[in-house]
C-alpha cells in the first residue's frame, strides 16, 4: 500500500470517528424561527389522551384541527368527534367552545392575556423559537423519531416550564416533539399539578395547504345558551 493511499484511508477513518454535531438549544430555536416564516397553515388529525390520576383512568378524544396564520396572527379551530363532540375556535383574541349536545357556547375573551392564550393554543404550530422562549424556560432533551402517518419524522424534544407563575399554577411543564423543517409539533404532553396528564398526538398533517374551515364552523340557534366571560 502506497503512503498516499494509507494517508487517505487514515483521514477517512478519522473523519468517521468524529461524532456528529449535537444541536444546541439556540440552534434549535433559530431553526424554529426560520420554519415560522415558512409556515402558513396546517391541518391534522389528533388523538387527545387525558389520564386522571385519582381514578386511574384515561379518556381518549379524536378529531381534527387546523391552524391558519396571517402575519403575526394565528386562527385555529378544532372539531372533536362523538361521543365527546365539541367545537373549539380561537380568532381575534376570542376563544369559543361549543358543546352541541348541550347546545351551549362558552366565550372567553383573552384581553390582556392574549399572549398567554396563544402560547397554549398554537404551541408548536408555526410559532417562532424567539416567541417560545419569551413564555417558557426551555430544556432541549435530544432527538426522537416519530411517525406522522406518512412515515418516520425526526423531531427534537423540548421540555417547557412556564415563566408566568399564574400559568405554573395550572401546568407544571409541557414536553413537545417538534418537526423543525415544518415548524410543527407532532406530539405534546402536558403535566398538571394534580398529576393528571394530557397527551396529544397529531397525524396526517396537511402543511401549507388551503384550509377548508367549514367542518369547524360553530352553529348556534335561538335556543343556544351562552356563557360570556
Amino acid at each position: 500500500m502506497t503512503p498516499t493511499r494509507l494517508a487517505a484511508i487514515l483521514a477517512i477513518t478519522a473523519a468517521l470517528a468524529i461524532p456528529t454535531h449535537a444541536q444546541t438549544l439556540p440552534e434549535v430555536l433559530h431553526q424554529m424561527d426560520a420554519a415560522s416564516t415558512r409556515f402558513h397553515s396546517a391541518q391534522a388529525d389528533f388523538r387527545w389522551d387525558l389520564y386522571e390520576r385519582v381514578v386511574k383512568q384515561t379518556t381518549t378524544q379524536n378529531g381534527s384541527i387546523y391552524f391558519d396564520k396571517t402575519g403575526a396572527t394565528t386562527q385555529m379551530g378544532a372539531k372533536i368527534d362523538p361521543p365527546y363532540a365539541k367545537f373549539l375556535e380561537y380568532k381575534n383574541g376570542t376563544l369559543r367552545l361549543f358543546d352541541p349536545g348541550a347546545d351551549h357556547l362558552t366565550i372567553l375573551h383573552a384581553g390582556a392575556n392574549q399572549q398567554q392564550y396563544e402560547s397554549f393554543l398554537t404551541l408548536g404550530f408555526g410559532g417562532s423559537g424567539t416567541d417560545l422562549a419569551k413564555s417558557w424556560n426551555i430544556t432541549l432533551q435530544g432527538k426522537e423519531t416519530l411517525n406522522d402517518g406518512s412515515g418516520p419524522i425526526e423531531t427534537v424534544k423540548l421540555d417547557l416550564v412556564p415563566k408566568d407563575p399564574k400559568v405554573l399554577e395550572n401546568v407544571s411543564h409541557i414536553t413537545i416533539w417538534v418537526d423543525l423543517k415544518r415548524g410543527i409539533s407532532l406530539k405534546q404532553q402536558f403535566f398538571l399539578p394534580s398529576e393528571d396528564e394530557k397527551t396529544a398526538t397529531y397525524t396526517h398533517i396537511r402543511y401549507n395547504q388551503k384550509v377548508n374551515t367549514s367542518p369547524y364552523t360553530i352553529k348556534t340557534d335561538k335556543k343556544t345558551t351562552i356563557d360570556n366571560r
